[in-house]
């Protein structure tokens, strides 16, 4: 079983993938290790390709494009490692609580 993301490790990605957002080069690898296992997001081989990627398009927008996907529905309360999968859900969805917030 996958251990669910703690609240302190969910603050440090909302914080670091918030100022990524605003200037790609302060992405730093928390931010990235989160962003690239998620739906829609690519590792760009690793966090240069991905910070290069994102100097010329919108991380924000690609967030928000992909948050329907990004919400791990298919996984149930009590199924296996749905504690985990709906922890990435708070994570991202705190991401754009935050966006939507500026």
């Amino acid at each position: 079983m996958i251990k669910p993301i703690d609240t302190k490790k969910q603050a440090l990605i909302v914080k670091n993938v918030l100022a990524a957002c605003k200037d790609i080069n302060k992405l730093n690898k928390t931010g990235y290790d989160y962003l690239y296992n998620c739906s829609g997001f690519i590792a760009h081989y690793d966090i240069n390709g991905f910070k290069a990627h994102y100097s010329n398009n919108n991380l924000q927008s690609d967030i928000e494009r992909f948050s329907k996907q990004n919400q791990w529905s298919n996984f149930r309360a009590g199924e296996n490692n749905s504690e985990y999968y709906h922890s990435k859900r708070d994570v991202y969805n705190k991401i754009l609580g935050e966006i939507c917030a500026y």
